[in-house]
């Protein structure tokens, strides 16, 4: 079965519309909670997803694997690997930059075959902007073909982004110590949905991440896939939506990426 790439977009933006947007720099107290140590969750978080889960069955009846409902119930992950088909919803990606009023959060959802990702969808809510991928077909902004062109090949002229929260001390340490070796490294937005486009569009060269969370990760590494780039494991495999390893290195191009490999995790 096809999947009408326009139909899945339009639900993500009415969420949007709903349930995110009116309480953007307006939410409550009592609308902020924390569902486990260190990580918070809004009414926005809950309410886009029931709305996002009951549109997508709509359109295609198959379970729905959303992050606020697996952190409730987290044998829904089992849907990604065990059904031939299903949906994987991060209804508020960035929560925490919701929160404080920044406009670096997105709404994603990835359809997955088999195991594996095959259609992607990034909104911007605040910009109005849509990323999307399809297997073998490619990656798109806004009706705008991304195809990624391969990175500067000296570090001194790469430009990259490490999402060092959840690194080990060790792991830290090493990429410290190599952080001068490159243009320039940054933290990242704390939103995938915000870095993944960056890197499709050639604004950052590579993007390390240690915790990847399948809806996080699932819909930007098609996008950046789609366009050109990669998206490995440090061991070298592709990344898939089933897969609980940690560690997951995105690059322009395969040059890249052994460079980095090379120079952060060796």
């Amino acid at each position: 079965m096809t999947i009408d790439i326009d139909a899945v977009t339009k639900i993500l933006r009415e969420a949007a519309q709903e349930s995110i947007l009116p309480r953007f720099r307006s939410l409550g107290r009592d609308e902020v909670t924390e569902k486990a140590p260190g990580e918070i969750v809004t009414v926005a978080d809950r309410e886009s997803e029931v709305a996002i889960t009951r549109r997508l069955r709509e359109l295609l009846d198959v379970p729905v694997v959303g992050e606020e409902a697996t952190s409730t119930d987290p044998k829904l992950l089992r849907a990604l690997t065990d059904e031939p088909a299903a949906w994987l919803v991060d209804p508020l990606d960035g929560t925490r930059n919701f929160v404080r009023g920044s406009e670096d959060f997105a709404v994603m959802a990835v359809l997955v075959r088999e195991g594996e990702a095959v259609a992607s969808w990034i909104l911007r809510p605040t910009q109005d902007r849509v990323y999307t991928a399809e297997l073998g077909s490619g990656a798109w902004c806004d009706g705008r073909r991304l195809r990624r062109e391969p990175a500067p090949a000296e570090p001194a002229r790469m430009r990259g982004a490490v999402q060092s929260r959840f690194l080990s001390p060790s792991a830290r340490e090493r990429v410290e110590a190599a952080v001068d070796r490159f243009a320039e490294v940054g933290p990242g937005a704390s939103c995938a949905g915000v870095d993944y486009p960056l890197l499709a569009e050639g604004e950052l060269d590579f993007v390390l991440y240690h915790r990847t969370l399948p809806w996080d990760h699932t819909p930007g590494g098609l996008l950046i896939t789609e366009a050109g780039g990669v998206a490995l494991r440090p061991e070298g495999d592709p990344y898939r939506p089933g897969d609980d390893r940690l560690g997951l290195l995105n690059a322009a191009d395969e040059a890249t990426w052994r460079t980095v490999r090379s120079l952060l995790l060796s």
